[in-house]
């Protein structure tokens, strides 16, 4: 690519790109079914999905494949969303709740397929998830064991303060629950590889093409970028948390939330005193850590806060490393080599936001918090309802394009998110 192209931020994921192929700039008249605005991992799935059926797919990038919080993440993949499955259920009713969440666990099932037949070794995924509770809660954590079991046949397996202290040498935590089937990964060599499958079945992708203008009526969509004009049949908005205002619904819809992710220097016998599995780790708080072990055990790649800044604050970095010092006491002397933040979307609702807007006229976004299943389940129901196979993005009709209440709704998330740490560090304290 030329020096004016776009390129990707300092990250782990950059700095460890399997490939380094890239995908011109949109160019000239361009005329095709369907039009894909975002090439992140649903837009990704979205493409791959309908250039399988041999439609022919146009998905056009602002900067780089899966640039934005894709590309950026923890790399956790397990079923769920950012909100409970009671809070799903209260708006949806039982029986519906039961087929959303199970369109998680296809979720995970999609990601490891596509690592598998398309030969994506590079997204190294690693199998194994834990989600710790940092307060005494072991009975509830069985009872959820039991629950998943009974309603999903999910095989769960229980740790209590003991066997969670082998893996885990920290004083703050006192049991977990423990899933073999969910795994993390490289979600930067996985999105790249689910593009060049997408080039492979004649699929076009073009990055460095910000959509300027879009007409919306009519049978024939057009979107203008500064070297290309567009026309579509359908048209598939699946941007994120870099939304700007070409599709204001969209832009209402959603806040844009910062995160922050860090990696360590190498030191892996220091990190072994503390950590001694590879399975990923999150815990129970409603805005917790997130961490794994990355190059063989050798670094910890540690991912926690959320805060609606949409700047990057110059102290991330020493913010992430006391959270995880605060853990780990014996990782004092640990240096952190490189800190970076990503925006993600999310709704008011914390369900992702999938349906449509008018005829031939698509969305597939807002999958902040839980987006590694949820994007592939996303892309992949809504290449299915644009094939015209089936309606299961209705699903998601009780979760739609609600205000995201401007500055009083990021007020309000930033005054929410505080909360649930003040009463975090209480319930931790009480313990």
């Amino acid at each position: 690519m030329s020096a004016a192209s776009p390129s990707y931020i300092d990250t782990y994921y950059r700095r460890t790109l399997a490939s380094g192929e890239s995908y011109p700039p949109a160019e000239g008249p361009i005329k095709t079914e369907v039009c894909i605005v975002g090439g992140g991992l649903a837009g990704l799935t979205a493409a791959l999905e309908l250039a399988r059926a041999g439609r022919s797919v146009v998905l056009l990038e602002a900067e780089r494949i899966a640039w934005g919080a894709s590309g950026r993440n923890g790399g956790f993949v397990s079923p769920g969303y950012a909100t409970s499955l009671a809070a799903i259920e209260r708006q949806a009713g039982r029986d519906q709740a039961d087929e959303l969440y199970r369109l998680t666990m296809e979720g995970v099932d999609i990601v490891r397929h596509n690592i598998e037949s398309l030969g994506i070794v590079d997204a190294a995924p690693s199998p194994g998830i834990m989600r710790v509770v940092r307060h005494d809660g072991g009975a509830a954590l069985q009872q959820e064991r039991d629950a998943q079991e009974k309603r999903f046949g999910r095989n769960l397996r229980y740790l209590d303060r003991e066997a969670t202290r082998a893996l885990l040498s920290s004083p703050k935590y006192h049991a977990a629950l423990a899933d073999d089937d969910a795994f993390h990964f490289h979600p930067l060599n996985y999105a790249r590889g689910l593009a060049r499958e997408i080039t492979r079945l004649r699929g076009t992708i073009h990055e460095g093409s910000p959509v300027l203008a879009a007409e919306l009526d009519g049978p024939i969509k057009r979107l203008r970028t500064a070297r290309a004009t567009i026309e579509a049949e359908q048209v598939l908005f699946t941007t994120g948390g870099y939304t700007g205002n070409l599709f204001a619904p969209l832009k209402r819809a959603f806040l844009p939330i910062a995160t922050y992710v860090l990696l360590t220097e190498a030191a892996p016998e220091l990190i072994g005193e503390a950590i001694r599995t590879s399975a990923g780790v999150g815990d129970d708080r409603r805005a917790g850590d997130y961490y794994r072990l990355v190059e063989g055990g050798s670094r910890i790649l540690w991912g926690g806060r959320i805060t609606t800044r949409t700047t990057e604050p110059r102290n991330v970095a020493a913010l992430l490393r006391h959270e995880m010092v605060t853990t780990y006491p014996q990782l004092e002397k640990l240096k952190v080599e490189l800190a970076w933040s990503g925006l993600m979307s999310y709704a008011r609702h914390l369900m992702p936001q999938i349906g449509q807007y008018r005829p031939g006229v698509w969305y597939c976004t807002a999958f902040g918090g839980h987006g590694m299943n949820t994007t592939a389940a996303g892309g992949t129901v809504i290449a299915e309802a644009i094939r015209g196979e089936n309606d299961r993005y209705r699903l998601f009709a009780p979760f739609g394009l609600v205000w995201n209440g401007g500055p009083f709704g990021t007020a309000a998330v930033q005054l929410t998110y505080w909360r649930y740490q003040a009463a975090d560090a209480l319930r931790e304290r009480q313990r």
